[in-house]
């Protein structure tokens, strides 16, 4: 969306993009929090739309379509169950990435009864969560297998599912760049290949139009593979757009519920056992006397029969940099410790976001199974006596420069593929930063005492010298945030879409890796198609509804955005409306827009899970207390909207990056980067 709109108000609360013709400039200081988002309308980034041009793009049950007030959602669930009248469901997903929700998406425009669990905090918190979100065209895939086969067939799907689910798309195109007459000859094989496995437009440019194409590439680039069809999105965004909208139609969605194991009841369906977790710090808060609000203030050092009000003010952040709760005993004893393996990279729960105890253990009865674990589904199938195939998690990691580098390429700019996967890439993300990475380390040569892992210097190294390579002018020191993900490579080499041998209602999506995200929805569709072979069958839902409207929006300038004072922590206080209340100075992310999201269809408890919605906390400052304090800001709004004490709000972990020695760059770590990003010396 972003770079295709005349004004980035055309996109306020997901219109169609349309002119501003009927919009109002107004200042708001008037306007009531009802009407930012439902009754009166939406008003994003200076602009007011009338409720009669958007109400019919939300789809949220007991919502705005009935312009009655929505509530946040009952924690770790939906509001709705699915269940039949016997407590059973038809398809239970376990998983709830990007395959696990297209798959939801899919299923709920019929009227079955489905249910989604996921083990993490938040759907997406797995591999979807940490790649570079290219929807690829399918090129570079092995001919006749089953990625070539869905690859350009979701890749061609996606332009239609942002119009309806507008999560942001860009067609943006990408190249693959050689550098000797050798790779040249690889860009026909490549060319060759992706006109086997269907994929259009696939041309070679070389001379003045690469370089006018792609005037910072490197001078040694010869050529390069044009596809035009590869586009970017967030993949977190897409994930929890599809999940959002499968929850508006009725699937129930269900987080922090580990599988641990499954078996078969009398009457031969399934019989899901799974661990249902709460972060330790939220079960501590509702022990003792006084409930809720007397933990909360126990918890800050005050007493409970303080006002609320005197505890409202604190400072969040990691180990030793304030916040009382960081330190205080647990008053829970006796539970069982949980891991979530998908949390390793990124958990955001609890400040201690692994400490979980489990609270409930469920039994959930359905009629098949799909299985979209990523990186547990051999484990998911095992349970079921499938053991044909494993998973073995590759790591990437990636760095992120600043929007003011994200000039520096115009389309994604990939070197000549090697055998671990893509290469190393250069692209400018939807919301304008660059992204370089990432790099493809077999996570199970970590386990082998004869295999040296990489030190951060050296991943560091690669993953900037052969960006260089591609660009050589991007400024280092625009870095500001590093992140990994890891991707389920599967023990076939390719991904697998099947019913399983050993119980026929259970179907795979496993070994889901790269191209994943272009080729999920085509995905969706194939797994449909299997449990209609296996036996399901379920009318279409006539109320099915495929809008979805975005929780965020581009802005361009301040206008009617009020900054506030840097020690204000009273929100919705002096006259400031929550339109104009901007809690994320970098994002120019408002308080409005923090509430829509708490108000959405799905669970949100964490500071961590309100970024990925809103990217509040994503900026160039990372959420520097001394900067605005945007953490503790986001925080105070979802404990007042889901009704948490502030310190139970759960936090970015610490570090919070995965390569980078401290979340906030010094002038030392700058030059530090500079030093590592020298390309060598080609012999």
């Amino acid at each position: 969306m972003l770079g295709l709109l005349p004004t980035a108000a055309a996109l306020v609360a997901g219109m169609p993009r349309v002119s501003m013709v009927g919009r109002t400039q107004i200042q708001m200081r008037g306007v009531t929090q009802g009407e930012v988002h439902g009754e009166g309308g939406a008003y994003v980034g200076g602009y007011w739309v009338p409720m009669d041009e958007c109400a019919d793009k939300f789809n949220i049950k007991g919502g705005s379509n009935e312009k009655t007030a929505r509530i946040p959602c009952p924690r770790s669930s939906t509001r709705h169950s699915a269940a039949k009248p016997d407590g059973s469901y038809d398809v239970v997903i376990i998983g709830a990435g990007c395959i696990g929700a297209a798959v939801a998406r899919e299923l709920s425009k019929t009227t079955a009864s489905v249910l989604m669990i996921e083990a993490a905090d938040d759907v997406c918190q797995g591999a979807t969560k940490g790649n570079s979100g290219i929807v690829h065209a399918g090129f570079d895939d092995t001919p006749g297998s089953t990625r070539a086969k869905l690859c350009w067939k979701g890749n061609q799907m996606f332009p239609a599912l942002d119009e309806e689910l507008h999560f942001g798309y860009q067609l943006t195109g990408s190249l693959v760049v050689a550098r000797s007459a050798e790779e040249e000859l690889f860009l026909d094989e490549l060319m060759a290949r992706g006109l086997t496995n269907g994929v259009e437009n696939l041309r070679i440019v070389r001379g003045a139009e690469l370089r006018k194409m792609e005037p910072n590439l490197d001078p040694a680039a010869t050529a390069a593979l044009l596809s035009p069809d590869a586009g970017t999105l967030i993949p977190y965004e897409y994930n929890i757009a599809l999940a959002e909208n499968a929850a508006d139609n009725g699937v129930e969605v269900r987080i922090r519920r580990m599988v641990t194991s499954i078996g078969k009841a009398k009457d031969g369906s399934f019989e899901v056992h799974a661990d249902h977790w709460e972060p330790q710090d939220y079960v501590a808060s509702q022990k003792g006397p006084g409930g809720l609000r007397g933990a909360w203030k126990r918890l800050a050092g005050g007493k409970e029969d303080e006002p609320t009000e005197s505890l409202g003010e604190y400072e969040g952040g990691g180990p030793g940099e304030g916040g009382p709760w960081q330190d205080y005993p647990a008053l829970v004893k006796g539970e069982q410790k949980v891991t979530v393996a998908d949390m390793k990279v990124g958990g955001s729960g609890s400040m201690r976001a692994m400490d979980g105890v489990v609270v409930e253990k469920e039994t959930i009865r359905a009629t098949y199974i799909v299985n979209c674990a990523g990186g547990y589904s051999d484990k998911i199938a095992a349970m079921l006596g499938d053991e044909s195939f494993t998973i073995k998690p590759r790591m990437g990691e990636y760095v992120l420069l600043k929007k003011s580098s994200g000039g520096a390429c115009n389309h994604i700019l990939f070197p000549c593929p090697g055998p671990y996967g893509k290469g190393i890439l250069v692209q400018k993300t939807l919301w304008g930063n660059l992204i370089l990475g990432p790099t493809a380390r077999d996570q199970h040569e970590w386990a082998d005492p004869d295999v040296d892992p990489d030190s951060k210097e050296e991943i560091l190294n690669k993953v900037l010298s052969s960006c260089k390579r591609l660009v050589p002018g991007f400024d280092v020191s625009d870095a500001f945030h590093s992140f990994a993900g890891a991707r389920a490579k599967s023990s076939r080499g390719d991904w697998i879409i099947e019913r399983s041998a050993a119980e026929t209602n259970l179907i795979h999506a496993a070994g889901i890796d790269s191209p994943g995200i272009a080729g999920s929805p085509a995905i969706a569709l194939e797994v449909v198609e299997l449990l209609q072979q296996a036996g399901f069958s379920a009318p279409a839902d006539p109320d099915f509804n495929p809008k979805r409207a975005a929780i965020i929006t581009p802005k361009s300038g301040d206008d009617g955005l009020v900054y506030t004072p840097d020690t204000k922590t009273e929100l919705n206080s002096a006259g400031v409306s929550a339109a104009e209340n901007v809690v994320c100075k970098c994002e120019k992310v408002t308080e409005a827009e923090i509430v829509e999201a708490c108000r959405r269809s799905l669970p949100l408890d964490s500071t961590q899970t309100m970024r990925k919605r809103t990217r509040a906390g994503m900026g160039g400052c990372q959420g520097k207390p001394w900067n605005y304090g945007c953490e503790c800001r986001v925080a105070q709004v979802i404990a007042r909207e889901a009704e948490l004490a502030p310190p139970v709000v759960g936090r970015r972990p610490w570090a919070a990056t995965s390569q980078f020695d401290r979340r906030w760059l010094t002038d030392d770590d700058k030059t530090k980067l500079n030093e590592l990003a020298k390309v060598p010396e080609e012999i």
